[in-house]
């Protein structure tokens, strides 16, 4: 299961979410379109955040892009953290 959030980074609050069974970008733009114009968009490199469906909506919102590095889990914790309870409390 793969999960995307939009979340003010702030605040901490996720503005939207969105579950998939596949990598396809069509689930990161969905969640995007839903939790409105965010500043920037923190995400890792994986397939479903650097295709051209993903990142052209990204520039079409003229929201900044920001990448992490390979090896770099850390960098988006306060992501990753909502999501490791939702799975523990209502997934598995």
């Amino acid at each position: 299961m793969y999960l995307v959030a939009v979340m003010d980074w702030v605040s901490r609050k996720v503005l939207s979410w969105e579950l998939s069974s596949s990598l396809e970008e069509s689930f990161c733009c969905s969640a995007l379109e839903r939790g409105g114009q965010p500043e920037n968009f923190n995400t890792d490199q994986g397939a479903q955040f650097t295709g051209a469906a993903f990142t052209g909506l990204l520039k079409e919102k003229k929201v900044q892009i920001s990448m992490d590095s390979k090896g770099r889990a850390m960098d988006n914790i306060f992501v990753e953290r909502p999501w490791r309870s939702l799975k523990y409390d209502e997934v598995y």
